[in-house]
C-alpha cells in the first residue's frame, strides 16, 4: 500500500533519529470507525524494543510526522494506537498520479514473469456438469485472472476424467437400452445425453443388486456381483487391453459430451489455455508407480496391488493400482502432474481447484511426490472449497439428484428478463438479451464469489438479484449510474494545482481506492476472490452514499465538477476491472 509504506520509511527514520534504534516490522491499520483518523500505526509491540511508554512514543512519532512529512495533518493518542489523519493534498496528488492509468492496481505480466498453472473444472465423461461444477469454473477462472493481475503467466487447465468405471457404466447401458440412437437424432446435447445412460444404469443396477440380496446374497456380494456391474468391469479390462470396439464407443461417447461441455463452458464465460485427458497421463502415472517400487516408496500386496504406506506421516495406506493392473484416482494424478511439469519446466506453481471432499487426497498427492523426490511438490496447492446448497434442497433437474447447470444458468438468465420486464424496462432486441445474460449471470457469479472458498454456500436464487443487497445486479447498476454521468461528460478537465475541496464522502472513496492493489495482492496471496468481490460492494456503497449526498452534475466550479466526474470514472473502472477478475461482465446502462 503506497500510504503505509511511505509512513513506514518515516516513522521508521524518526525512531532511529529519536531512540536509536532500528525497527523494521511495523503494523498499521484503518482507524476504527469510532476514533478520528485515516490509518492506525499499533505501539505495543514497539514497546519490546522501545523502553518508553505508549504515550511518549505516540506523541514523539506524531509530532515528528505532523511537521516534517507533509502527508500527516493531525493525529490522536488512545491507549496504544496512534491515529493518523492524513492531508487532503495527500490524496489530491495520488489521484492526479492515477487519473490514466485505467488498468490502476494491474500488474501487466511479460515474458519473464513467473508461470502458474491453475486447474478448474476437470469433470467426468459419464455426467453433465452440475451446480458443483458451477462453483469450481467461477473459482478457478478467477483465481486465474487474479493471478494473472498480480503479474503472473497463467496457465487456465483441466483435467478430464474420460476414462475408468464411470464412464463404462454409461457405455454399458447404452448399449443395453440406446438402440443404437445418438444425441444428433433427438438433437439432444451430448453431456445430457449420456447422463440419461449413467442414470439408467443406476437404475438397473439397483434393481439387480436388490435381486441378488433377496436371493441371500449378502449386501458387499450382491454390489460386487450384479451383471450389469460385472459388464462395466469387462469394459474396463477390454479399455486398458485397447480392444477395438470398446475403443470406438468411448471415443464417439466421449465426444459427445465434450461438446456438450463446450457449450456450457461458453454459456458461463470460461475457457482453458490446455486439456488433459486421464486417458492419456494414466499410463504415464503407472511408469511412476513402477519408479516408486524401485525406489521402494511403494509396496506389492499379496493380491498383486501397489501401495504406499504413509502412517508415519499421520496418513494412512494408500492404494495406486488394483491387483488386476488397472489404475485408479491418484494413478492419473500422479501421471498429469508430472506431465505437466514436463510441458512447463520453469512452472513455478501449480493451483487444483477441488472440492473439500478431496482434502485427503489431495495430501496423499503431494506426500507421494515429494517422497519421489519431485522438489516441484512443494509449489503445489490444493483450493479446497466447500459445497453449495440450495433453500429447498435442490431445484429441478433433468437428472433428477442434482442441480443441472445448464438449467440453474438458463433460470437465472430468465430471471433477469422477468425482473427488467417488471420495472418496464425497454431495449433493442439484441440489447436485452445481452443485458439478461449479463445481470443474471452476474447475479450467480458474484454471489459464489463472494464467499469464501473454504465456505459451504446457501445459493438462494431470489436474493441473488437483490438491487439494494450485496449482490451482482447492485454493483452492475451502480457501474451503468457512473456511466450515465459521465455519457456527457467525457472531456474531464481537472488541475490537480488548483484548489480543490475534499468532502468526507469523496475522502472515504479515494481511501477505498488507495488500498485497491493490495486487496488484489491479498486476494493472490490467499486464492480468494471473495476479496476482491467484498472490496468492490464497499466501493459500491461508499460511492452511492457519494452520489446521492453530494451534487456532481450541478457544482457550479468547473474544477470542482472535474473532480467529481474523475472521481466518478476511477470508481467506474475499478468496478470494470474488478468484475473482469470475477467473470463478471458488467452494462453500460441498465
Amino acid at each position: 500500500m503506497e500510504l503505509e509504506n511511505q509512513l513506514k520509511n518515516i516513522v521508521k527514520i524518526i525512531i532511529k533519529k529519536k531512540f536509536k534504534i532500528l525497527i523494521d516490522n511495523l503494523i498499521f491499520q484503518p482507524t476504527r470507525k469510532e476514533f478520528e483518523g485515516d490509518i492506525t500505526l499499533l505501539l505495543f509491540p514497539l514497546l519490546k524494543k522501545i523502553k518508553t511508554d505508549p504515550e511518549t512514543l505516540g506523541k514523539e512519532i506524531g509530532s515528528n510526522l505532523k511537521s516534517d512529512s507533509n502527508i500527516i495533518e493531525k493525529y490522536n493518542l488512545v491507549k496504544g494506537f496512534l491515529n493518523l489523519t492524513v492531508c487532503n493534498s495527500f490524496y489530491i496528488s495520488f489521484l492526479n498520479d492515477i487519473k490514466n492509468h485505467k488498468k490502476y492496481g494491474h500488474i501487466k505480466p511479460n515474458k519473464s514473469s513467473k508461470k502458474i498453472i491453475v486447474e478448474y473444472s476437470s469433470p467426468n465423461t459419464n455426467k453433465p456438469l452440475h451446480l458443483g461444477h458451477i462453483r469450481n469454473n467461477l473459482l478457478g477462472f478467477s483465481v486465474s485472472k487474479i493471478l494473472e493481475a498480480n503479474g503472473y503467466n497463467v496457465i487456465k487447465t483441466q483435467i478430464i476424467n474420460d476414462r475408468g468405471i464411470h464412464i463404462c457404466k454409461s457405455m454399458v447401458a447404452w448399449k443395453l437400452f440406446g438402440k443404437n440412437v445418438r444425441p444428433s437424432d433427438l438433437n439432444n446435447k451430448g453431456d445430457q445425453f449420456v447422463g440419461k445412460f449413467y442414470v439408467l444404469y443406476n437404475d438397473q443396477y439397483k434393481q439387480e443388486v436388490a435381486k441378488l440380496i433377496a436371493d441371500g446374497f449378502s449386501e458387499i456380494d450382491a454390489k460386487n456381483n450384479a451383471p450389469i456391474y460385472m459388464k462395466a468391469k469387462e469394459l474396463l479390462k477390454k479399455w486398458e487391453l485397447n480392444d477395438g470396439e470398446t475403443k470406438k464407443l468411448w471415443s464417439e461417447m466421449n465426444q459427445w459430451v465434450y461438446s456438450g461441455f463446450e457449450m456450457t463452458y461458453k454459456k458461463l464465460g470460461v475457457d482453458f489455455d490446455s486439456i488433459y485427458y486421464e486417458s492419456d497421463t494414466y499410463l504415464l502415472g503407472k511408469k511412476i508407480i513402477e519408479e516408486g517400487i524401485e525406489k521402494k516408496v511403494f509396496y506389492y500386496k499379496k493380491d498383486g496391488s501397489v501401495w504406499v504406506d504413509l502412517s508415519s506421516d499421520g496418513l494412512d495406506e494408500k492404494l495406486l493400482l488394483r491387483s488386476d493392473g488397472t489404475s485408479v484416482y491418484i494413478t492419473q494424478d500422479l501421471g498429469t502432474a508430472f506431465q505437466r511439469i514436463r510441458d512447463n519446466p520453469e512452472m513455478s506453481g501449480m493451483v487444483y481447484t477441488v472440492g473439500n471432499e478431496q482434502d485427503y487426497h489431495f495430501k496423499v498427492l503431494f506426500l507421494i511426490l515429494k517422497k519421489l523426490g519431485y522438489n516441484w511438490s512443494k509449489n503445489l496447492f490444493h483450493l479446497s472449497y466447500g459445497m453449495v446448497d440450495l433453500p429447498s434442497g435442490k431445484m429441478k433437474s433433468r437428472e433428477g439428484t442434482v442441480v443441472d447447470a445448464d438449467e440453474l444458468i438458463e433460470s437465472m438468465i430468465e430471471s433477469a428478463e422477468k425482473i427488467s420486464s417488471n420495472h418496464g424496462k425497454k431495449t433493442k432486441l439484441d440489447d436485452s438479451k445481452k443485458l439478461y445474460n449479463d445481470v443474471g449471470l452476474g447475479a450467480l457469479k458474484y454471489f459464489i464469489l463472494k464467499v469464501d472458498p473454504k465456505k459451504r454456500i446457501l445459493f438462494d436464487p431470489k436474493s441473488s438479484f437483490d438491487f439494494n443487497g450485496n449482490t451482482g445486479p447492485f454493483i452492475q447498476y451502480t457501474y451503468a449510474r457512473i456511466q450515465s454521468i459521465l455519457k456527457e461528460n467525457k472531456n474531464i478537465q481537472w488541475n490537480s494545482n488548483k484548489t480543490t475541496k475534499i468532502h468526507l464522502k469523496e475522502k472515504e472513496i479515494l481511501k477505498q481506492i488507495l488500498i485497491y492493489p493490495e486487496v488484489i495482492k491479498n486476494a493472490g496471496n490467499l486464492y480468494s476472490p471473495s476479496l476482491i468481490a467484498n472490496y468492490i460492494y464497499d466501493l459500491v456503497k461508499l460511492f452511492n452514499s457519494f452520489y446521492q449526498n453530494i451534487n456532481i452534475l450541478g457544482e457550479k466550479d468547473s474544477n470542482q465538477k472535474s473532480f467529481r466526474l474523475l472521481l466518478s470514472r476511477k470508481v467506474g473502472e475499478i468496478i470494470y476491472n474488478s468484475c473482469l477478475l470475477l467473470g463478471i461482465n458488467v452494462p453500460n446502462r441498465m
